[in-house]
């Protein structure tokens, strides 16, 4: 089971990242990184990214698993910014057959 939530957790970052700027990712990734970027103070973004203003892909390299969660563990998977000082997600979900269903920032 370690295995398939590492897998997926993969998959997860990997259309995360390739869903930032495009319409798909509108509401989700584009919106979560734009947000975070603009309300985020330039400390946070120096200690995590070594600069006073990365650029977005700098971002999303830097989420994290913070749950994984439904049938079996697997079903959803949220990630965010390390440390405590957000309260938005960027959810994924899987659907029955493992492909990824959805893409949404929650809070």
């Amino acid at each position: 089971m370690a295995d398939e939530v590492e897998k997926r957790a993969n998959l997860a970052l990997d259309a995360i990242r390739n869903a930032y700027g495009t319409e798909a990712g509108e509401f989700s990734t584009t919106m979560f990184v734009g947000h975070h970027l603009e309300e985020l103070p330039q400390d946070y973004w120096q200690e995590h990214t070594g600069t006073d203003a990365p650029d977005p892909a700098a971002v999303l390299r830097l989420l994290q698993l913070k749950s994984n969660w439904g049938e079996g563990d697997i079903e959803n998977f949220d990630f965010s910014l390390p440390g405590d000082v957000t309260d938005y997600v960027l959810s994924v979900r899987f659907d029955d057959a493992g492909a990824i269903d959805e893409i949404s920032m929650e809070s």
